[in-house]
């Protein structure tokens, strides 16, 4: 097959093929159609949260289309994502570009589980959960309040902790996260509808896993703010109420499913991937797909990358070119003092750009996208970068090491026509990288 003269468009083409294949309205539409249960219920009663709660929500209907008299809820989204439903009511639960929790998601929250607990024993409850499912469903535990949950949350945060181990401590802060929200419920069935945004989608972790078993334990939450030193500095509700529960006073978190609640992961990295994989082989690439695990420190993982692509341009291995190397998961970006403008994203296609230099970059084309459209605090969702943007650089004396030792790649992308500008997508799967070897 004869390649394009801009390798770009390939680039473009094939990650959009990935977002496209994890849009939220024909997966649920597919989920729906699948469930008898569902589509029979007397009632189904509708709650979420998430970032692809809007597309999800309008699939839930298209699907239900014939019987939507049976239908009502409300699903917690993002403000400005509240396009006016026939049955489903978006709810905004936080601002746009704030990753926090806010009281009007409490109150989204809290409406949902007093709609869960008016269940009768033949309805049925349809749980919409994708990106950003935690910080939109906030349900502080009795006697804790929001205030109190974000300043442990941001004192773990400043110390260092895993996010396993935030969230073991916000799930046993929550009236809704680590299985609570299906506790809530006592109809026929809950099924739980996922698109994950997390590696490895394992169901505790998504959006805090409202409707999946906890693994984990208050004796556990507890010990994480003792290790951290935080057991002096912590709200003292929020002491209080681990304390309370390690003691047996408040039951713990679930830590089975209830036979009465299914869990379906119906969007994934793994389902774009392979969506990207096919684009790419139909455009006459050969693939080397490197998975939807992949994460760590983007530099590093960058120069990993940048290995491979020296192999298969030298060696042609492990794939022969054309070739196109795929690279899923989420990477992390550590910021030193005074940071410039990016994301883990931009950051990635930058570093490589420098490894790989000049000459390293002929023949070559980085793309790394947010599949929401989102990267870091800006209005990008990634970046693209081939030799021609090194010869730019280079005639403009602009030194991309510079910028990357700042992470500072949106200033360097914004200079040479290289950031990837999507708008918000609907969807979240995290990230799919795309590099293409003539």
């Amino acid at each position: 097959m004869t390649l394009p003269s801009d390798p770009r468009d390939h680039a473009l083409a094939t990650w959009w093929a990935g977002v496209d294949a994890v849009r939220p309205e024909p997966l649920v539409q597919t989920a729906i159609a699948a469930s008898e249960a569902i589509r029979s219920a007397r009632r189904v009663l509708v709650v979420g949260a998430g970032k692809a709660g809007p597309g999800m929500a309008v699939g839930l209907e298209a699907a239900l289309a014939g019987q939507l008299d049976r239908v009502e809820g409300l699903v917690n989204v993002p403000a400005g994502m509240t396009a006016p439903l026939k049955r489903i009511r978006l709810h905004a639960a936080r601002p746009q570009g704030v990753n926090e929790p806010t009281a009007e998601g409490v109150a989204g929250a809290e409406e949902m589980l007093r709609l869960l607990a008016s269940a009768g024993p033949d309805d049925v409850a349809v749980c919409l959960l994708s990106g950003g499912g935690s910080a939109l469903l906030p349900a502080p535990a009795e006697g804790v309040t929001l205030a109190d949950k974000l300043a442990v949350t941001k004192l773990l945060h400043r110390s260092g902790a895993t996010i396993d181990e935030m969230n073991c401590v916000r799930k046993h802060l929550s009236r809704v996260k680590g299985g609570r929200l299906a506790e809530a419920f006592r109809g026929k069935l809950l099924a739980s509808l996922i698109i994950s945004d997390v590696v490895g989608d394992p169901l505790d972790v998504i959006a805090s896993g409202p409707t999946s078993p906890d693994p984990t334990t208050f004796a556990e939450a507890r010990a994480v703010l003792e290790r951290y030193g935080l057991l002096g500095t912590s709200p003292v509700a929020v002491v209080r109420h681990l304390e309370r529960g390690g003691a047996g006073d408040i039951s713990e978190t679930p830590k089975t499913v209830p036979a009465n609640v299914m869990n379906r992961v119906i969007g994934s990295n793994r389902v774009a991937l392979d969506a990207v994989r096919r684009k790419a082989e139909a455009l006459g690439y050969r693939v080397l797909n490197l998975g939807a695990f992949v994460e760590g420190e983007t530099r590093q993982v960058a120069t990993a990358i940048a290995g491979v692509v020296r192999s298969i341009r030298q060696d042609d291995v492990p794939v022969a070119a054309p070739a196109c190397i795929l690279v899923g998961g989420e990477t992390t970006v550590t910021l030193g003092e005074n940071p410039g403008k990016g994301g883990r994203n931009q950051e990635f296609v930058l570093a490589m750009l420098t490894k790989l230099g000049r000459l390293g970059l002929d023949g070559v084309t980085i793309l790394s996208g947010g599949t929401d459209g989102e990267d870091g605090p800006t209005d990008a969702a990634g970046a693209i970068a081939d030799g021609n943007t090194a010869s730019v650089l280079c005639e403009q004396g602009i030194s991309a090491e510079d910028f990357l030792r700042r992470h500072n790649a949106y200033e360097l992308f914004a200079r040479c026509d290289g950031l990837l500008r999507t708008g918000l997508t609907g969807t979240n799967v995290m990230d799919v990288r795309v590099i293409l070897i003539r």
